[in-house]
């Protein structure tokens, strides 16, 4: 395709055509934008021909890096058997191998798998299995969920509704079911008596005290909260959290999405406190990052609630056109094996050892509040004032500006705010690491040194 266009050419039909996602359109359509014409294995190439460290795994997604040959053969391989039937009412051959081995790596007790297309999709699945699960059994009070500050859980209308970060989600409001909010456990900017994570089990426990009869669900994303700047629970907060919820007799969602398939060191982020949630949201890495395929997982006893005679109208209506592709099955199946084969997840465990020591130096910068590690999801909180925590204010865009030197320099990566996130394959070498690591740290020099002289 680049071949036959130029830049110029596609820049322009670009910036004509073309509406991105989270990006403000005004902005973009003032600068030259970057153009990605093939991927090589952590990195990408644009295409003029520059190529940069896909920092961010294509937004949380890639695992093995671009152009796998073993992952490009299987989808060639199912594309010559049929790229795609539906499973309303019928089944396809990767579809049921790939819910096979979904369940064998999964929490202990998760043993049924709907399929979807995005990590919303899966998400907005949750709820609904959730609900209904209480109305198939009879407990018509439950209508309710409980999710955390700052919350991402995806763009669709069921995930806004248990999502609570203001600037995506308030314009919704209006369109939206109302959730309870109790603090997710930011101990960097928690201030009180109580620990972080003391304040989050408190206000869950009160909540669940007065309102467990009228609550479904709690959602939850587990140890690493993404879209709010890379946030890490607390050792043993997940497990009580947990706990509480089987108490109180209230489900537990586990929103898996960014932390799943390896991304913090365990195959799924509940294995760090050996949490088995009553439903799991899973999608990103799934395929390798490669087609968009996404899952919810459950147990037994949430699919029983929906097995009855048709009569009693029990079934689960939900739905999607490419449920369960074989394109995208076959490609989990085979990214599911080579993360078996090539030991990816107990290498992220290791190399996330390394990478904490080469981010350690970060720490002193001066306008470094905090680094925030767990496995290869890294968050790098930047603040005007070391000393008080005075954030930058937003319309000084610190991260859009550090990523954008960055990109100059040859990483590529999105900011969550104040806070810059390295999010690399998880098939990213020490080398390679370190090399990533270092662009970050001096973009931040110089971001933050210029932002300072500006200021002074």
């Amino acid at each position: 395709m680049s071949h036959t266009h130029t830049y110029e050419e596609l820049a322009r039909k670009n910036k004509q055509y073309l509406w991105h996602p989270f990006t403000q359109m005004k902005d973009y359509v003032a600068e030259d934008p970057l153009i990605i014409a093939r991927g090589e294995g952590i990195k990408l190439i644009d295409v003029n021909g520059k190529a940069y460290y896909d920092g961010f795994s294509s937004v949380w997604l890639n695992v093995h890096g671009h152009n796998v040959p073993e992952l490009n053969r299987a989808i060639v391989e199912q594309l010559e058997q049929v790229a795609h039937s539906t499973l309303l009412g019928m089944a396809n051959v990767p579809s049921i191998l790939l819910a096979e081995q979904l369940v064998r790596i999964a929490p202990d007790g998760l043993t049924k798998v709907f399929y979807s297309d995005s990590g919303a999709t899966a998400v907005e699945i949750a709820l609904k299995m959730a609900f209904q699960y209480w109305q198939n059994i009879g407990v018509t009070g439950k209508r309710s969920f409980i999710t955390m500050n700052n919350a991402y859980h995806g763009d669709t209308i069921g995930a806004v509704s248990v999502g609570a970060i203001p600037l995506y989600h308030e314009v919704y409001r209006p369109l939206l079911f109302s959730s309870y909010t109790i603090p997710y456990p930011y101990p960097y900017r928690h201030e009180g008596e109580r620990s972080a994570a003391e304040e989050t089990l408190a206000c869950l426990e009160r909540l669940l005290d007065e309102k467990a009869d009228e609550i479904a669900a709690l959602i939850v994303e587990p140890i690493v909260q993404g879209a709010s700047g890379m946030i890490i629970m607390p050792d043993g907060c997940l497990k009580q959290m947990a706990d509480m919820a089987r108490a109180y007799g209230v489900l537990l969602i586990a929103d898996e999405v960014a932390t799943g398939f390896g991304r913090t060191g365990r195959m799924f982020a509940c294995e760090h406190e050996g949490v088995t949630p009553d439903i799991m949201a899973v999608a990103k890495g799934i395929t390798g990052g490669y087609l968009p395929v996404a899952a919810t997982l459950t147990t037994d006893r949430v699919y029983d609630a929906f097995y009855a005679d048709y009569e009693e109208q029990k079934t689960f209506f939900h739905g999607h056109s490419y449920t369960g592709n074989p394109l995208g099955c076959a490609v989990a199946l085979a990214n599911l094996r080579l993360l078996e084969e090539r030991r990816i997840v107990e290498g992220v465990a290791e190399k996330s050892r390394r990478l904490a020591k080469l981010l350690a130096p970060l720490s002193d910068f001066a306008h470094v509040g905090e680094v925030r590690q767990k496995g290869f999801m890294v968050g790098i909180e930047l603040v005007r004032d070391k000393q008080t925590k005075e954030p930058y204010h937003w319309d000084e865009r610190i991260g859009v500006r550090v990523c954008r030197r960055a990109r100059e320099n040859g990483l590529l990566t999105r900011p969550l705010g104040n806070v810059v996130v390295l999010i690399p394959p998880l098939v990213s070498t020490e080398d390679e690491l370190a090399e990533m690591v270092g662009i970050l740290a001096e973009s931040i020099e110089d971001v933050t040194a210029a932002a300072a002289v500006k200021g002074a």
